[in-house]
């Protein structure tokens, strides 16, 4: 019970605030954090300094002089600032010169993940309005809220500003300027406020709130309503200005009085003390040193104002106001609202609206309002001392002293009344000063009255007094970094701190505004008195002071006490441990008097730790000895109770402790694993299925890492054990308290060194709760489920333990049936459900340890079969093995029933986590695995994670099994049922697929199996591929609905898409999701999913790509890539073929599920409770229709862009499609907009025919590119194949000229011209199998021949005129007049390839006949053509 600096908020990143007051000292730590890395640079051995002449100290001393100066700039920065905390810690203001700062604390998670409050910045920026001007002083206040509901309580703060203009601002929490206000033309040196306090009692003159500006020459004082109303009116125009953006109504001007402090040297501080009245006798004699002998006086004391201010000639100056001497002054308001909650910078920027007019306003120039003057107020007296000169002064909160600073270093302080100083500290040079008000505590004062005399008649009832107040003077010394606390008159030294010389003192002084005698009666916001701002540890601590503090040792018990406490806490520390160690303790304890301070004594005895347990009893014993022999009425019940509980859990501790003592050698229980079926009541085939699912679970389950039983400490038993006269009770505490408590209690009876019923009668005896001893048992038991499932026989200690604890008195078994020791009540209706089995499986179901949980399943169910037996009338045989398993009560019991399904419920989680365990061979992975999801653990499913995750909480869990192993998409075909999807007709629908799938899952995985699933499969070790999908296959044939092929794909393709939108530069994450995709059967499943994906993820990021083609006009690069679209330009390609395929998959669904019903979405029996979220196939199927024509024309896009990308085409995909359909494009894929229709401009189909056409060459130059790049490469028909294949190895020869046919089809492009244009730019690449084959397709014979017979002539000209062989020059001197003409015109550079065989010409010219007619004009040009080309390919 001592003072204490605690810490109650903390700043989320004060760096950021000092960066941003004081750039400079950012910059500094850049530059030495760089100059820091350059010295750790390697340098020459010419610049190792050798031929220095300075010496290796000096050098060394001036580095050091240079760090503590960039130190203490960057340390004491706060130094420099204006700080002001609101009393209620709602905001905090730090500013310095024209910037300010202003924060909130805001409730935010540690790294620890409990929430702490931190200080955030709420705004920033710059608050000067004019040049020149700085921020001198800061304070926030609090306005009171005047709802009903929150009366006296704050609404808002007010952050009021001082410049060095003069000008008087006042601001939002959000910076937004409300009024302001120049009463001077001087400085502001220090704003201060007071607020309305409840006088403590009668004769305490009821003062009024104001806010007190000082200036250099003069001191306004601002009446507080008037500053209230004026404030609120303005809030009020600002969030009406912000919502309608109406004109502003003027505010009421503010009503102050300005004094003009006359007769002081000058002025750095004041105080306003409020109004005080003198007495009679001071009136008196005031009266007649003026007035002599013959003066008088009224009846009546005048009221005057009282202020003292602090400065030099004289050092503190006292000044009295008259009430009436002056009239109240009219503020010449200015008040800037903005219709937007911007910056106070931009809002001054809107002009002043005040009492000018509209036009006025509109001025480019200001005019500063009206300045009063002063009313002159002279000092009435002072203390003179010429050399002193004061810093601050601090008013106290009874308002009759003062704690004044100077430039000597003292701190004196002042009797207000009396005008003297009556108390100096010395040593405190630039000292903050804060004051300290604590209320007495009236029930522990009324422990302080004597008891009355022996005989004597008792004493009246004391009548309610109020509680006393203590005040304390708070200092701190930033030179000595030391914050200590001291009495105010004349009393010590109560506390002192090492808190660091990079602090600020923060005291307000003030409280809420807008209070009342009647809104301050309620319920009050806790307000802090003083606190310490440490920018070091970007802390804000506070200080709690007791009261009985104050008091003189003489007068205080509870100083005594305290002093025992002391005495008592230094021997629990010593280190050499006397012999009456126990009696001294006991004897302190006895001493002490307060009942409170006796128990915080024992509570200190009790956490001990050298203590042993009997040495604990004897002392606890001794004591309770002691209270209980006091006379009752002075006995403390609540001490009485607490030592008589404290006693019987020590005994409690002590019985335990011993039994594990006295039995430490004892052999395990002898168990026979043939008495396992009959112990659990199970038929043996059944149970050893049981126990290999088990054995194969352990195997899979990476095992933990190796713990003991840690001891115990007596401590820790008392502190999560409370007993009252109920019993004995466990506390609610955290898991790892109970996990060590259930240890202490139960482990070693779990692992069979002892019989368990020596702990259950001791557990019974002290009174324990059955419920909360069954917690205990079962959270140990899930705990060890490694060592449990090492030894699957420990199964029958739980069995006995269940037993015991189901018999013990108190524990409800069921509906009015009490289970007792003597016997059991045969009220018990088997057809309901008993809440003490129901809290048994309830702990079972929530059990993450899986196997341990099927274990206490099995037991419980076997000791929940034996009670049943008992209740129906079989009590006598209740303790003897079961013969027949399966009788007629059984079947009957509602909680048998119970424990069927969780039973089944638990072997399928088992199996399921066996599974989700299993890691796949990296070699059989369809997908490289990131190193992020290979790290990852598997998480466990639990059945209630599994019936709260709702209808698809399996599927989901495989599926990310799935894709974090990279299984392929065909073994989930192997391993998984497809359901056998209903055709509209009564015809098969002609996919044997799903028969055949049906026939492989029989074959493998049905009915039980011989080796179990998972048996061979060691831990952390990788499996292959065939023992992943039977484990697979085994889970499916657990979870027939929920592990349904369609289902499953579908979640996989989901879980993948899901990945590669959070790394969309892996594509084959993408890839993978349209393989599953691909692979669902169900149309309207994969029509759905299909939807799903396209909306969520595909369609912003496509649009994203097609603008930004639009906009460069060609495939962009890497940069804009990942500024626009977040994609590399390597990966847009392989994205937008993937955005392609999706829509080509919701075009082929949309016909296909035409002719599918909807697939009816089943659960498994065990699983029909199951509740969550709805699973993805049940959202797949909500998805509305698809408008088939909008998904083809966002086909059509998706191809242009994909053939931009592929073959690096210049072209702008939006504008091959006109206005209208250009407005179609990402719209939702069920609307239905207008499309195009009808005929286009020609101009548009010219450009979209131009587009084709250079697709078409790009997919030719692609083809031809790698035969033309090797001499060795493969010639003829097949290797034409190859070459073409090789171009892309995932895009199939005919794909893309048949998709420009396609697409030149929906562009109403005559199809022809591609056709035409694809062969001859065949023909022009050599490529002349496949362009025989392309001109089947022709229709246009004469044109393609008039086509074909120029790029013949181009190939000849080429044979004849540039080559120059003998034969051909023998030839072309034999050819006729005009075919030379024409071959010299041809122009053979235009040809893709010129080497090309002559028989391949040959076979071309004869094609270019056989297409020509007869009467055609270039027939006869063909004909010799043809001799010619025989002749020399001849």
């Amino acid at each position: 019970m001592s003072c204490s600096l605690s810490e109650f908020c903390q700043f989320q990143d004060i760096c950021s605030v000092r960066d941003h007051l004081f750039p400079h000292l950012k910059q500094e730590t850049r530059k030495r954090a760089t100059d820091a890395s350059n010295e750790e640079k390697e340098v020459g051995w010419e610049d190792d300094n050798w031929g220095s002449w300075d010496l290796p100290e000096t050098k060394e001393k001036e580095v050091l002089e240079e760090e503590a100066t960039g130190k203490s700039q960057n340390d004491f920065w706060l130094q420099d600032c204006v700080v002001s905390l609101s009393p209620t810690n709602d905001l905090m203001v730090i500013a310095h010169e024209q910037k300010a700062v202003f924060l909130q604390p805001k409730w935010r998670a540690n790294e620890k993940g409990k929430d702490e409050i931190k200080y955030s910045t709420l705004w920033s920026g710059a608050l000067n309005l004019e040049d020149g001007e700085f921020i001198s002083s800061a304070i926030c206040i609090p306005l009171a809220s005047q709802k009903r509901s929150s009366t006296g309580r704050p609404d808002w703060t007010c952050i009021i500003i001082g410049f060095t203009t003069g000008y008087v601002r006042f601001y939002t929490e959000t910076g937004v300027l409300l009024l302001s206000q120049l009463l001077s033309e001087d400085p502001v040196l220090r704003l201060k406020c007071r607020t309305y306090e409840t006088p403590r009692h009668a004769g305490v003159t009821e003062q009024q709130e104001e806010l007190s500006i000082l200036y250099p020459t003069a001191l306004v004082t601002i009446d507080g309503f008037s500053l209230y109303q004026s404030l609120r009116a303005c809030r009020n125009q600002v969030a009406r200005a912000t919502a309608a953006g109406s004109e502003c109504i003027q505010p009421p001007p503010l009503a102050y009085k300005k004094w003009g402090l006359q007769e002081m040297e000058s002025i750095v501080d004041h105080i306003t003390v409020g109004v005080v009245t003198s007495c009679t006798f001071d009136q008196m004699k005031v009266a007649s040193i003026l007035g002599g002998y013959n003066a008088t006086i009224k009846s009546s004391p005048p009221a005057m104002s009282q202020y003292v201010t602090v400065g030099s000639g004289p050092y503190a100056g006292f000044f009295y106001a008259l009430e009436g001497s002056s009239h109240p002054l009219l503020s010449h308001v200015a008040l800037a609202v903005a219709s937007k909650l911007t910056s106070a910078l931009i809002n001054a920027a809107s002009g002043w609206l005040g009492w000018k007019g509209k036009q006025e306003a509109e001025t480019p120039q200001k005019q500063k309002p009206k300045v009063e003057p002063a009313t002159p107020l002279p000092v009435r007296f002072g203390i003179p001392d010429s050399r002193r000169h004061g810093e601050s002064i601090t008013l106290s909160p009874c308002n009759t002293l003062a704690a004044v600073t100077d430039e000597f270093g003292r701190v004196i302080m002042l009797d207000l009344q009396r005008g003297v100083a009556i108390r100096m500290w010395k040593g405190y040079r630039d000292a903050e000063i804060g004051w300290i008000q604590v209320l007495e505590e009236l029930h522990e004062s009324e422990s302080e009255r004597p008891p009355a005399p022996a005989g004597a008649p008792p004493r009246p009832a004391a009548a309610p007094r109020s509680a006393r107040v203590a005040q304390f003077v708070a200092i701190y010394a930033p030179r000595r970094g030391i914050l200590e606390v001291w009495s105010t008159q004349q009393g010590p030294r109560v506390a002192a701190f090492n808190v660091g010389k990079n602090c600020r003192l923060l005291y307000p002084g003030y409280r809420i505004m807008g209070l009342n005698n009647v809104t301050s009666q309620g319920w009050l916001p806790h307000t802090y008195q003083v606190c310490l701002l440490d920018a070091t540890a970007a802390s804000v601590r506070t200080i709690n002071v007791p009261f009985h503090l104050a008091l003189s040792d003489k007068k205080s018990e509870r100083a005594k006490d305290m002093h025992l406490l002391k005495r008592l806490s230094g021997l629990l520390k010593a280190k050499v441990i006397s012999p009456d160690f126990q009696k001294e303790m006991a004897q302190l304890l006895i001493d002490v008097k307060y009942p409170a301070l006796k128990k915080q004594g024992l509570e200190a005895v009790l956490s001990s730790r050298k203590l042993s347990v009997s040495s604990l009893l004897d002392v606890v014993g001794a004591f309770l000895e002691n209270v209980q022999s006091q006379e009752p009425a002075s006995m403390d019940e609540d001490l009485v109770q607490f030592c008589q509980s404290q006693h019987q859990l020590l005994q409690l501790y002590s019985t335990v402790s011993q039994l594990s003592r006295d039995q430490p050698g004892s052999p395990p229980i002898e168990v026979d694993e043939t008495d396992l079926p009959v112990l659990l009541r199970m038929e043996e085939p059944v149970l050893s299925h049981t126990l290999a699912l088990l054995d194969g679970y352990r195997q899979t389950v990476p095992p933990p890492a190796p713990k003991g039983v840690a001891p115990f400490p007596v401590d820790l038993f008392l502190e999560c054990l409370e007993a009252g006269r109920d019993g004995v009770s466990v506390r609610k505490i955290d898991d790892d308290k109970s996990l060590a408590l259930g240890n202490f209690l139960f482990w070693k009876c779990l692992c069979g060194e002892f019989s368990p019923d020596a702990v259950w009668q001791t557990l019974e005896a002290a009174g324990c709760r059955a419920q909360q001893l069954v917690s205990l048992l079962l959270t140990v038991w899930l705990n060890r489920e490694f060592d449990v499932l090492a030894d699957v026989t420990a199964v029958r200690n739980l069995h006995r333990c269940l037993t015991l604890i189901t018999r013990m008195t108190g524990c409800v078994c069921v509906r009015a049936c009490v289970c007792r020791a003597g016997g059991i009540d045969k009220t018990w209706d088997l057809h309901s459900v008993s809440p003490w089995w129901q809290l048994l499986r309830a702990l079972c179901v929530g059990a993450q340890a899986v196997g341990a949980s099927l274990l206490a399943v099995l037991a419980g169910r076997s000791v929940a079969i034996g009670t049943a037996k008992a209740i129906a009338g079989n009590a006598a045989d209740a303790e003897s093995p079961m013969k027949e398993l399966t009788d007629s009560w059984e079947a009957l019991s509602m909680d048998m029933e119970q424990w069927n399904l969780l039973l089944r419920q638990t072997e399928d989680c088992l199996l399921l986590n066996t599974l989700l365990h299993g890691q796949l061979d990296p070699h059989h992975r369809a997908v490289a695995v990131a190193d992020g999801s290979q790290g990852q653990t598997s998480s466990t499913a639990s059945v209630q994670k599994l019936l709260e995750g709702g209808r698809g909480a399996v599927a989901d869990s495989v599926a990310k099994w799935v894709v974090r192993q990279g299984l392929p998409p065909d073994a989930l075909g192997r391993a998984c049922r497809h359901r056998r999807p209903r055709v509209n007709d009564d015809g098969d629908d002609g996919g044997g697929g799903s028969g055949g799938g049906d026939d492989d899952t029989r074959e493998d995985g049905g009915g039980t199996w011989a080796e179990p699933p998972g048996s061979d499969v060691q831990s952390g070790a990788y499996a292959s591929l065939s023992q992943i999908v039977a484990v697979l296959r085994a889970a499916s044939e657990r979870f027939p609905c929920s592990l349904e092929a369609d289902a499953l794909h579908a979640h996989c393709c989901w879980e993948y898409v899901v990945r590669w939108n959070k790394d969309p530069e892996e594509s084959e994450l993408l890839a993978m999701a349209a393989r599953h995709l691909k692979s669902i059967r169900n149309a309207h499943i994969k029509l759905g999913i299909s939807i799903m994906m396209w909306n969520t993820f595909i369609v912003k990021r496509l649009s994203a790509v097609a603008f930004l083609m639009e906009k460069v006009g060609k495939p962009p690069k890497e940069r804009l890539c990942r500024r626009d679209v977040g994609l590399s330009d390597k990966s847009l390609c392989s994205f937008v073929d993937s955005c392609s395929q999706l829509l080509h998959t919701i075009m082929e669904a949309d016909v296909e599920r035409d002719e599918m019903e909807l697939p009816g979405l089943e659960q498994e029996e065990a699983w029909l409770a199951s509740e969550g979220p709805a699973c993805l196939t049940e959202l797949a199927l909500e998805q509305p229709a698809v408008h088939y024509p909008l998904v083809q024309h966002h086909y059509l896009l998706c191809c242009v862009l994909h053939a931009t990308l592929r073959f690096s085409l210049r072209a702008k995909p939006l504008s091959l499609f006109d206005a209208r359909g250009r407005n179609t494009f990402f719209k939702d894929l069920s609307s239905l907009p207008l499309l195009p229709s009808g005929e286009m401009d020609p101009s548009l189909i010219s450009v979209r025919q131009q587009f084709l056409l250079k697709l078409t060459s790009g997919v030719v130059s692609a083809m031809a590119t790698p035969r033309l790049g090797g001499a060795s490469g493969p010639s003829g028909e097949d290797g034409a194949v190859r070459v073409a294949l090789g171009a892309r190895a995932q895009d199939l020869p005919g794909q893309w000229p048949a998709l420009a046919v396609e697409m030149a089809l929906h562009l109403q492009v005559n199809e022809d011209v591609v056709k035409r244009h694809y062969a001859c730019e065949l023909y022009s690449a050599g490529l002349d199998p496949l362009a025989e084959e392309a001109c089947l397709a022709v229709s246009d014979h004469e044109v393609f021949a008039s086509q074909l017979l120029m790029l013949a002539g181009q190939r000849l000209s080429y044979a004849l005129l540039h080559t120059q062989t003998k034969d051909g020059m023998e030839l072309l001197s034999r050819l006729p007049p005009m075919l030379c003409t024409w071959l010299k015109a041809m122009d053979p550079s235009e040809l893709r390839c010129t080497s090309v065989p002559m028989e391949a010409t040959a076979r071309l010219v004869t094609h270019v006949l056989d297409l020509l007619p007869e009467r055609h004009g270039q027939y006869n040009l063909a004909l010799q053509l043809v001799e010619s080309v025989h002749a020399l390919s001849r």
